[in-house]
């Protein structure tokens, strides 16, 4: 199985509609304020921004039931906002502050929540790709019903994670739905540059994999070509590989210059703004007002503000609390 999935029709129930519009709009204001909190040095550190990439976290998660397993990347913001995780907990966590998911140890790159099965965060390109595997392979052995969904970027394809973990998962028929965010770069490399063969769905032919892709800026059709990814996992038919095309608007990081790509191509990709996109279809349909969107702003700006009042108050993780998840062979430190 190979193939594009491209959008339903437009028609979409009202509450449905508002509630992935407004997990869209709240990854894109939560980031955008991360960016201005990165500038004044209220956050240090890495900070890789999810801006433009929203239908993919939000559409996807749609698919998952609360049993399924999430492992993300470096750039997980969005995931885990997607995913149910508090917000003040993420914003704690971008601060270093003991309030923070993860206590202030990860930061950025590693936001973990094991009540709900979100498995990070991982600063290493394609380090997830093996912890999925072994997710799922634990769930195949004690026939859970599970799937284990393991994101990452068109860059970890060229690790050797990527071939081990898709390998393995496909010998031993493990429920993994692979879910690539094709955003054209890795790093700043061009996504034609670093591989030869730049159709990455295609590449699961080489494991006797099902594959698809999907247009990763829009927020529909991620949700139906990722619930019928997962259905097919579920029901036993092995891993499958989903390639969602998108892009990122900002640099790789807010340490990078952002002079590999021409300001046309920037300008292109926003025409195709996810967040824009589905609001014009709403509104044209009649599924949603402007009210509808104004109310959305006012709500979201406040929990966002809210967020940031909870950071700022929270606490820093003591000094001799530094070392209390940190493992040696004789034991717990």
């Amino acid at each position: 199985m190979n193939a594009t999935k491209n959008s339903p029709p437009p028609a979409i129930e009202r509450e449905h509609a508002l509630a992935l519009l407004r997990e869209m709009m709240r990854i894109r204001r939560f980031e955008e304020k991360a960016a201005e909190l990165y500038s004044l040095g209220n956050i240090r550190g890495f900070l890789h921004l999810y801006i433009g990439e929203e239908a993919v976290a939000v559409g996807a998660m749609q698919a998952f039931t609360a049993d399924d397993a999430i492992v993300s990347t470096y750039r997980e913001h969005g995931h885990a906002l997607a995913r149910g995780m508090e917000m003040g907990s993420l914003m704690a966590e971008l601060y270093g502050k003991a309030n923070g998911c993860s206590k202030g140890h990860g930061g950025s790159m590693h936001f973990f929540d094991a009540a709900r099965r979100f498995y990070g965060g991982y600063a290493i390109v394609g380090g997830g790709l093996p912890i999925a595997v072994g997710l799922a392979l634990a769930d195949k052995l004690q026939n859970l019903p599970r799937v284990t969904a393991c994101f990452f970027g068109d860059g970890a394809v060229a690790e050797g994670e990527f071939h081990e973990s898709l390998n393995l998962a496909a010998l031993w028929k493990l429920p993994v739905l692979f879910i690539c965010e094709n955003n054209l770069y890795a790093m700043g490399t061009a996504l034609t540059r670093h591989q030869a063969q730049p159709d990455i769905a295609s590449k699961a032919a080489a494991y006797a994999m099902a594959s698809a892709t999907a247009d990763g800026m829009d927020v529909l059709a991620v949700e139906a070509a990722t619930k019928e990814a997962t259905e097919y996992v579920r029901s036993g038919g092995g891993p499958f590989l989903l390639e969602l095309r998108t892009y990122r608007y900002r640099a790789h990081s807010m340490a990078d210059p952002d002079l590999y790509r021409h300001k046309e191509e920037l300008e292109y990709w926003k025409q195709r703004d996810p967040i824009q996109q589905f609001s014009t279809s709403l509104l044209a349909n009649r599924a949603c007002t402007e009210s509808d969107f104004r109310e959305l702003e006012q709500q979201i700006e406040t929990e966002v503000e809210a967020a940031i009042a909870f950071a700022e108050a929270g606490e820093w993780e003591p000094v001799d609390a530094l070392a209390d998840t940190v493992y040696t062979q004789s034991g717990r430190k």
